[in-house]
C-alpha cells in the first residue's frame, strides 16, 4: 500500500513543514528575550510562548521527520484548538479556519501514524 504511505508522508510534510513557518518566528522571539505574547489559558505569557514554541517547532519537526508522530500531534492539536476557540473565539470562521485545518491534519496523523517513509519506520527496522 505505497499510496497510503505516500499520503501519510504528504500529510506529515504539510502538517509539520508548514507549521514551522509559524513556529520559527515565535522561537526567534523567545530566543531574543521578547516575552510579549498572549496568555490565552492563564499560565502567563512566558509559559504560553514556551508551550507554543515547543508545539509549533519541536513537535512540528518531529512530525515532519516522522519521529513519534502520534505523540507529537497531541500538543499541536491542543495548540490549534486554543488558537481556534480561545484566541480567535470571538472572530468570524475565516479567522478560525487555518487552526481548524491544522487540527484536522494532526488528527489524521494521530490515527494514521507516521507511515513507511519515517524515522519511526527506520528505527523499527533496526530493532
Amino acid at each position: 500500500m505505497q499510496n497510503i504511505d505516500l499520503g501519510k508522508l504528504i500529510l506529515r510534510i504539510i502538517g509539520g513543514g508548514f507549521m514551522l513557518t509559524h513556529g520559527i518566528p515565535k522561537l526567534m522571539k523567545l530566543l531574543s528575550g521578547n516575552m510579549s505574547f498572549g496568555d490565552p489559558i492563564g499560565v502567563g505569557p512566558e509559559i504560553s510562548l514556551g508551550l507554543t514554541v515547543f508545539a509549533e517547532c519541536v513537535c512540528a519537526l518531529m512530525i515532519l521527520v516522522g519521529f513519534k508522530s502520534k505523540w507529537a500531534t497531541i500538543p499541536l492539536m491542543i495548540t490549534m484548538l486554543v488558537a481556534a476557540f480561545i484566541v480567535h473565539g470571538a472572530d468570524p470562521f475565516g479567522k478560525k479556519e487555518l487552526a481548524l485545518l491544522y487540527f484536522a491534519i494532526y488528527t489524521g496523523i494521530f490515527f494514521l501514524g507516521s507511515g513507511k517513509y519515517s524515522v519511526d519506520n527506520l528505527l523499527n527496522k533496526a530493532s
